[in-house]
């Protein structure tokens, strides 16, 4: 599911497959028959409820299939998160737990490179040749199913390429880095030896180059925050070495901002373009629409023609898009799930633990201007799910050394595990 994705991308299945993963993933849950359940668990069943009860709101054939497409990432992403909460309950090692996170996170970075190296590349996918013609022209499923490498707008007075792949657009791929490195983070604090933790050291630098062509503040605001977050608390209980490795971190990325002026691009591409005006202009309608059906909102987001941006109403950020589609009483049940695992992270002891404790964070600050109703949501879980159990019972383990990579924990339940 998550080793695969360049894979999945190129078959044009990434999108549209995620769910029949989770669908695979629950029913290995319901073999195992009872399993604990992650703090939040009641919290998040409520917003499930609250969109699927939007859903009446709906008022086109098509939405209906976009909004099952969205509502399977809300699924599965609990479904991850309970799966990964449960290995880690059963003392499961961190490496094995934690490793398909990495591969995740390496071909991110792979296909982030592909869009360095190769700008125009594009490609017509199976699924997308395999879709009817009525649903394959649907604007979302198109961007799903058509890849690219780059997001380009030739109409801008200072066009560049952007890496996406293998999102649709590119604020997709700048939400998955900043969560994705704390996630490494957390592998390699964990984890001490092997060559997989070789190739997540020498993946990190390279990373840089990508996400720093996304042009993306609110990657940068939201892993700032994250890490502003941390070095507080690791000063407030003295953790010099968390704070010499945050500092590491400033260090790295200062050196790079030295080859790749990205603070000059990033101030050529606003003063080129009017993307705070339109974003501005959009969350207003956006407003005033959820005005008019506060309760259940309007079900999905939908284009008008009555704003200065292109996006439809209910996009370019989480939060409009929960309040646009599902009403006020969603978004504050989904800020009141992040805020409750935030909270129970915040006591974590492991190294893993630690750096897992910024995922909610940084999906905090950028939910203003960044979306994660896709698979990154899943990535939000599954950090959530393994954060959770390591502060949950007697698994907030040292790091691993290669006795413990050797031997892989039998699959027990944790109940027993624990005794």
């Amino acid at each position: 599911m998550f080793a695969l994705v360049p894979l999945w991308w190129a078959l044009g299945a990434f999108y549209l497959g995620w769910s029949v993963f989770g669908v695979v993933l629950l029913a290995l849950l319901v073999a195992r028959g009872r399993v604990p359940l992650p703090t939040g668990t009641a919290c998040w069943l409520v917003f499930l409820v609250l969109v699927l009860l939007s859903a009446t709101r709906l008022d086109r054939a098509t939405a209906y299939l976009t909004f099952g497409l969205r509502y399977g990432f809300l699924v599965t992403a609990l479904v991850v998160g309970v799966y990964v909460y449960t290995l880690v309950r059963e003392q499961t090692s961190w490496d094995r737990v934690l490793r398909p996170l990495g591969w995740y996170w390496l071909g991110i970075v792979a296909l982030g490179w592909l869009a360095v190296l190769v700008p125009t590349f594009a490609l017509t996918t199976p699924v997308e040749m395999a879709l009817p013609g009525g649903v394959a022209g649907e604007r979302y499923l198109q961007a799903l199913t058509h890849v690219h490498a780059n997001e380009f707008n030739p109409l801008s007075r200072a066009p560049i390429y952007r890496p996406t792949a293998p999102y649709p657009y590119t604020n997709n791929w700048g939400t998955a880095y900043a969560l994705l490195v704390p996630c490494v983070l957390a592998y390699l604090t964990s984890v001490r030896t092997g060559w997989f933790r070789v190739a997540l050291w020498v993946s990190l630098p390279l990373s840089v180059v990508p996400a720093f062509l996304t042009l993306n503040r609110g990657m940068f605001v939201g892993l700032g925050a994250g890490l502003l977050y941390l070095a507080l608390r690791a000063l407030v209980r003295g953790n010099a070495r968390l704070i010499v490795t945050i500092g590491g971190l400033v260090l790295l990325v200062w050196i790079v901002s030295l080859v790749v002026p990205v603070q000059e691009m990033i101030n050529a591409r606003v003063a080129s373009t009017g993307t705070n005006a339109d974003r501005m202009d959009l969350y207003a309608r956006t407003w005033q629409a959820v005005e008019r059906s506060p309760l259940l909102g309007h079900g999905a987001p939908k284009s008008v023609d009555t704003t200065l941006a292109e996006e439809p109403l209910g996009t370019q950020g989480l939060l409009w898009q929960i309040l646009y589609s599902h009403g006020i009483p969603a978004l504050l049940v989904f800020l009141a799930w992040l805020v409750l695992v935030a909270r129970r992270l915040a006591v974590a002891v492991s190294p893993a633990g630690h750096w897992l404790s910024t995922v909610p964070v940084i999906a905090l600050v950028v939910i203003p201007v960044y979306a994660y109703l896709d698979p990154n949501l899943s990535v939000i879980f599954f950090a959530v799910g393994a954060g959770l159990a390591a502060v949950a019972g007697p698994v907030n383990r040292a790091p691993l050394g290669p006795s413990s990579l050797s031997r892989p924990a039998p699959l027990t339940r944790w109940r027993e595990g624990t005794t």
